[in-house]
């Protein structure tokens, strides 16, 4: 137990130089100090009130393990101690997921303010902490909840859990839609198609009845279907009141125990916003606006229309598939002419406005401009995007950085200035920035107090570096290079290898491509002179419905220098590739995980089919599309080594390199 100078002696040495730790106000020979549960999770912190360069303060220290850090930290403003420590707890979870780049893949933990790792980087991915204290982390691929102090409150065993709201989250697996509450307990009855977030107390879900109609109804935060599954279309709540749809030219607005408050018989009716519902009278027809009553506020004149935010919105126009938009207020009166060929309303009375870069391409890209709900522009056409503003500032790229802008579009010089595309949010005590594929985080000075690491160490002697090629704003590669390889021209024949498998090319740097490029790396497996690493990509050709990613897995002898093909593994004469594919074909027409392959697709595999390996298994992959659909990505064959093993060359240099 603490004493009172070792305790007053311990605050003094967090504290700035010249602070001074204020009198207890029942005592002048008493510190303000106290040492107590503050959040409630059963350690006790210390609190501390002081005074620096004429301002009070008050700091709060957390204990993890052998390692002391600050909670919080800042001033009181005139409020009292009492209403600072009630948000203590929310205070508390200043805990940032971080990405760390190891020999077992990236793996994410939780830093502080400062940039120490709280929470050790053990999980697949991770994501923030809610106001509830709790974080959805990734483990093989499931999903579960710990709390500040890493503990699991629901193991991984999810598909996806969705933040939470009002209390409850949404989970899923292949079984369906739950929800769950801050312990982790499932609250609903039965198994659904889909559940919304919560919303006034509601959640909108939907089933399928007898006869394959999706029908939608309302949850409460008990799990109970207060209003039952019956319109043919529904939106969340907001303001008690939310518009459903009966049947064709039939929608309803109603309450929140689904009593009718009007009833609408058009063709459309979209989202109660702001007190006005964009609404079309017959297919095909133009759109306006009308008001809870029914009322025609704005007559039908529009081809289509967004809802409404901040007492405007926007409109467009469609011409020979091109589309342009404009802005109107609530009287119909247009701010902005559909002369434009993208716009957002950005929060805080501003607007995107954006020009397509390639007149008749608006899908290969815009370029925005700033400008008010009023019709006044602040700059020019000079920004990549504009996120949200929020507290009068807005995250905004151009070609070569990412950066703050405040409301009249001039850069925050004072906040970091990023080299790269990506987005900074402003996140408690810290500045995170993901540009580039990359996340760091930085204080408020603009200084930089975490980065993911570019080198990742195998062993004393091998370490891979992570290189970055950037020619052109939509073409991004992460390359790998080996150093310690013993020879220093086989370690430079296999560079320049890796850099051309990871797609490492010439490419003109102030041209607007046809397509955007990304490509990364992991190491997938390393063992004894053996390294495998994972270079992924992804080509997206602008205007496309999806990009078509890659996958390769170089299988690197770090005493040879050799890129060993699927072949080296196997006995001459083995006819492997008949074994292989024969032990494939018995597991897609046995084995329920693989009925999404396409009937009839499967032929066998080539001699240089794509693989990777571990200590214990082969893998056999195959592209998109070559037997199954789009979305099954890479569809993938765990073959044991100990079922293959009488046609494993076990005195082959593939073999020996890992065993």
């Amino acid at each position: 137990m603490w004493n009172k100078f070792d305790l007053v002696d311990f605050i003094q040495s967090c504290l700035p130089v010249d602070a001074v730790i204020l009198a207890h106000r029942d005592s002048v020979n008493k510190p303000a100090v106290a040492v107590k549960d503050i959040d409630n999770d059963g350690i006790l912190e210390i609190s501390a009130l002081y005074r620096w360069q004429d301002e009070d303060y008050i700091i709060v220290l957390k204990n993890q393990g052998d390692y002391w850090y600050t909670m919080l930290n800042t001033k009181t403003n005139g409020q009292s101690v009492t209403c600072l420590l009630r948000n203590v707890k929310q205070a508390s979870i200043s805990l940032y997921p971080a990405p760390v780049r190891t020999v077992k893949g990236t793996k994410w933990g939780f830093i502080n303010n400062k940039g120490d790792f709280i929470i050790k980087p053990k999980y697949d991915n991770a994501y923030d902490f809610q106001d509830n204290g709790l974080a959805v982390v990734e483990v093989n691929r499931l999903n579960g909840l710990i709390n500040t102090k890493g503990n699991f409150v629901v193991e991984p065993k999810y598909d996806d859990i969705n933040q939470f709201s009002e209390g409850r989250a949404v989970v899923f697996d292949n079984q369906g839609f739950r929800v769950i509450d801050e312990k982790g307990t499932v609250i609903t009855k039965k198994l659904y198609n889909y559940i919304g977030s919560y919303k006034n107390e509601r959640a909108l879900f939907s089933n399928t009845d007898d006869k394959g109609n999706t029908l939608y109804g309302f949850l409460d935060r008990q799990g109970n279907e207060v209003i039952k599954a019956k319109y043919e279309l529904a939106n969340d709540f907001k303001n008690g009141k939310t518009v459903v749809k009966i049947k064709d030219k039939q929608y309803e607005l109603i309450g929140i125990n689904g009593e009718t408050l009007n009833t609408f018989n058009y063709n459309y009716v979209g989202i109660l916003s702001e007190g006005l519902m964009a609404f079309q009278k017959e297919p095909e027809g133009k759109y306006g606006f009308i008001d809870e009553q029914g009322k025609v506020v704005i007559e039908p004149q529009f081809q289509n229309a967004q809802n409404f935010q901040n007492g405007r919105a926007i409109i467009n126009t469609i011409n020979d598939y091109i589309y342009k938009y404009g802005l109107i207020d609530r009287q119909g009166n247009v701010i902005f002419k559909p002369d434009y060929d993208n716009m957002n309303i950005l929060g805080e009375n501003r607007v995107a406005v954006g020009r397509a870069i390639v007149p008749d391409k608006p899908f290969m890209g815009y370029k925005y401009a700033l400008a008010d709900i009023n019709g006044k522009f602040y700059t020019d056409f000079i920004f990549n995007d504009i996120s949200d503003f929020e507290g009068g500032l807005a995250s905004a790229t151009d070609n070569k950085n990412t950066f703050f802008i405040d409301r009249s579009g001039t850069v925050a010089n004072k906040l970091p200035i990023v080299s790269g595309s990506g987005s900074l949010t402003i996140i408690g005590d810290v500045i995170r920035a993901l540009v580039d594929l990359r996340t760091t985080y930085f204080d408020k000075a603009g200084n930089i107090i975490y980065r993911e690491n570019t080198v990742i160490p195998l062993n004393d002697q091998y370490k891979v570096i992570e290189e970055k090629y950037k020619p052109n704003k939509d073409y991004l590669v992460y390359y790998p290079q080996i150093e310690g390889i013993k020879y220093k021209t086989v370690q430079q024949a296999v560079n320049r290898r890796l850099k051309e498998l990871s797609k490492v090319k010439y490419v003109k740097p102030d041209v607007q491509l046809e397509a955007s490029y990304t490509g990364d790396f992991s190491v997938e497996f390393f063992k004894k002179n053996l390294l495998v690493l994972e270079l992924n990509g992804y080509d997206f050709a602008f205007g496309a419905a999806h990009g078509m990613p890659s996958r390769i897995y170089p299988h690197i002898d770090l005493i040879s220098g050799r890129f060993y093909e699927l072949k080296d593994l196997f006995k001459a004469n083995s006819s492997y590739v008949k074994v292989l594919s024969d032990i494939i074909g018995k597991m897609i027409k046995t084995d329920p995980q693989y009925s999404y392959v396409f009937p009839d697709s499967y032929k066998g595999i080539k001699p240089n089919q794509p693989f990777y390996v571990d200590a214990s298994n082969l893998y056999i992959y195959f592209e998109p599309y070559e037997i199954a659909p789009y979305a099954a990505g890479f569809p993938t064959f765990k073959i044991p080594f100990n079922s293959i093993m009488s046609i494993i060359n076990t005195q082959g240099e593939f073999w020996k390199s890992f065993n």
